[in-house]
């Protein structure tokens, strides 16, 4: 069983792998049951409860996708410093003008040039229920001793730290 004090720690473990990742794929399931991934600005913020946002447009196509099928998909990427995570639970569409206001910043304005007075303007609430993530060693110096070392010991590299979480 997980206890709260395990649960805090596995958020905080999150958060720190995301904060800063500007760019999450957000993958919805289409009309046609297929797969339908797209880029989504997020303020890299994961909330106490894990949960994710999303500025959207409610007239916007994975509204509908969302309303038809609310298991959804979460990933986010940093390469460059060998850091992936993946998160899956259910959205819903959030038309809170308050939690919209609390969540606005500036610079969402290049998506929403009204700003908060966008007519359309809606908030993605991503309730996570599973996480997997990977970070592995970022320099290019600590993985490839990782890689020599396995090599000349035969036994399999490293791949750094792989957990799965559920938070449901």
């Amino acid at each position: 069983m997980t206890t709260s004090i395990d649960h805090n720690e596995e958020i905080k473990k999150l958060r720190e792998l995301v904060k800063d990742i500007d760019t999450g794929m957000l993958t919805t399931i289409d009309e046609d049951g297929t797969l339908h991934s797209r880029p989504m600005s997020t303020n890299g913020e994961i909330e106490a409860d894990g949960s994710v946002w999303f500025f959207i447009y409610a007239s916007s196509h994975k509204v509908t996708e969302v309303e038809q099928h609310q298991q959804v998909n979460v990933s986010f990427s940093a390469p460059n410093k060998q850091r992936y995570v993946s998160m899956s639970g259910t959205a819903q569409l959030v038309q809170d003008r308050s939690k919209i206001e609390e969540l606005w910043k500036p610079e969402l304005q290049a998506w929403f040039p009204k700003g908060l007075d966008e007519p359309d303007i809606a908030l993605l609430k991503v309730n996570v229920q599973k996480a997997e993530y990977w970070d592995a060693p970022s320099s290019f110096v600590a993985h490839t001793i990782g890689l020599v070392k396995a090599i000349t010991t035969g036994e399999k590299a490293s791949s750094g730290e792989n957990e799965k979480i559920n938070l449901s």
